[in-house]
């Protein structure tokens, strides 16, 4: 089966989508997001439905593809909008929706490009105990824009996505009129 110029980009395009939810799944794990790993694993079985859909002319696979590629869009505009505190959103109140409560953040929080770390050790003189309060400071870049930049590099694959979806159903629905319509004539000849 060959793969025509279409085929061949969508096919790209959602390899090259694989890579990069492979990539921000692997950081998720690292900071016990749960909600973006369950999204995540959800979008790489979605991805791989339309790149089967794509390959094998399954018109269905990639119209649950798209579906599921429109769902993305908002959740990563969502992500975006939490971590760059737009409106009543701030990730400071509202991070319990990516952790499930655990108190968990992200991974690059702490483990971001020379950042160091200053944990400051207090003890209360009536109970004795300790607390530890962590401080990142040098970061190159602070770890809500690494996850606006993860956010923003799947938005744009989902457009990309979705705009090479409709293009593979028109050309998967143009052969399907071509098809019947050559049969359809060659009953009325005879």
């Amino acid at each position: 089966m060959g793969c025509c110029t279409r085929q061949c980009t969508m096919i790209t395009i959602c390899i090259i989508q694989l890579i990069a939810t492979t990539e921000r799944l692997v950081f998720d794990f690292l900071g016990y997001m749960y909600v973006p790993m369950l999204g995540g694993f959800l979008d790489i079985i979605l991805i791989l439905f339309g790149l089967f859909g794509t390959y094998q002319y399954r018109p269905k696979f990639v119209i649950l593809y798209s579906i599921w590629k429109i769902l993305w869009l908002g959740w990563n505009i969502f992500i975006i909008c939490l971590y760059l505190n737009v409106g009543i959103l701030s990730i400071e109140e509202h991070l319990y929706i990516l952790n499930f409560n655990t108190g968990k953040e992200s991974w690059w929080r702490e483990h971001g490009f020379n950042c160091s770390i200053t944990y400051n050790i207090t003890t209360v003189p009536s109970s004795g105990s300790h607390t530890q309060r962590l401080e990142v400071e040098g970061c190159v870049l602070d770890y809500q824009y690494v996850e606006v930049l993860h956010a923003a590099v799947q938005c744009v694959l989902c457009v990309l996505g979705l705009i090479w979806a409709i293009i593979i159903l028109r050309k998967f629905n143009e052969e399907e009129d071509s098809c019947t319509g050559g049969s359809a004539d060659k009953l009325r000849l005879r």
